[in-house]
């Protein structure tokens, strides 16, 4: 009886996965089963979701409530909504300091990047960047912050330590995401009006590459960069193309794109699983997930969820 309890317990999963994802128009949060992808929960109780990641642990959620002014959180296991978290207004993307403190927000109405501290839930700083901040990205050992402002067209870099800006890059029109290589040394940086990813050579801060997109059939106008994704060894690049209902599949040694999968309409952001085997993409015009194996590069799965889907992050 006793090796049987035991088998029975070392074949039980330690923690099953959830997929969060945030609701834009429904001021909702989706929670689905990672396995089974069915609805385990609906989170209510906000105003314009929008960003949203978790801790490192899994624990905490983070969300931004855009038209509440607030970072909401929660309990990712009893779905309990703790203690909110200030930021400035309409505070659209955020990111974590990679130790999971401080938080970093892109205030968007008050051209300003507002830290979080989120054990004391004060604000360390507010940092100055350009008109309309949305981007947010953080350099592997968390020594650079980066914000990218829309209006003003830049990537500001943040020193973490001073909170001063110590490099500003001029990129193509309207940059919406920053995402950095496993080893900090580029950044990628979407335009969605430019059309482009600028890959940004950290060391010098200089753009080296653009990547450019063309899918038969499809206007060039459509074609508009949001979310950006690199796998963990840095082989693959996703790129959310928005109206275009593509996520472009990019080398991540040559820059060139390889491929185009079709998803649901208006892909906006994109989300690993925790194993990094399956691509999540939020689409926000036809209310669904799509699902893509990693290894294959195929869109195996449609799931409903809330309504105009903004953002994604998955836990173990």
């Amino acid at each position: 009886m006793r090796l049987l309890a035991i088998l029975a317990f070392a074949a039980a999963p330690a923690h099953a996965e959830k997929i969060f994802v945030s609701n834009e128009k429904g001021n909702t949060i989706t929670v689905l089963d990672g396995a089974t992808h069915e609805i385990l929960h609906t989170i209510e109780g906000m105003q314009r979701p929008r960003g949203i990641t978790a801790s490192p642990d899994g624990k905490f959620l983070y969300v931004c409530a855009s038209d509440d002014n607030l970072v909401k959180v929660y309990d990712t296991a009893s779905y309990e909504e703790l203690p909110s978290l200030p930021s400035g207004p309409d505070p659209e993307l955020f990111v974590l300091h990679p130790s999971g403190n401080p938080l970093y927000i892109a205030n968007e109405d008050d051209n300003i990047v507002t830290v979080v501290d989120v054990n004391t839930r004060q604000v360390l700083a507010e940092v100055p960047v350009g008109v309309e901040p949305e981007g947010m990205g953080v350099h592997p050992d968390g020594s650079i912050v980066v914000n990218t402002s829309e209006t003003t067209n830049m990537a500001h870099m943040i020193d973490t330590a001073t909170y001063e800006i110590v490099a500003n890059v001029l990129v193509d029109s309207r940059p919406r995401f920053a995402q950095y290589d496993s080893d900090g040394s580029h950044l990628y940086v979407s335009a969605e009006i430019g059309g482009t990813v600028s890959v940004i050579d950290t060391a010098k801060n200089e753009i080296v590459h653009k990547i450019t997109f063309d899918v038969p059939g499809v206007l060039p106008e459509a074609l508009q960069p949001v979310g950006v994704r690199l796998t963990p060894d840095d082989s693959k690049i996703y790129v959310a193309l928005g109206p275009s209902n593509r996520v472009a599949v990019v080398n991540g040694e040559t820059w060139e794109v390889e491929e185009y999968l079709l998803v649901g309409q208006r892909v906006w952001q994109l989300g690993f699983s925790p194993d990094s085997k399956f691509l999540y993409t939020t689409n926000g015009n036809s209310n669904d997930i799509s699902i893509i194996d990693v290894a294959t590069n195929e869109v195996v799965k449609s799931v409903p969820v809330g309504e105009q889907p903004w953002g994604v992050v998955a836990i173990q």
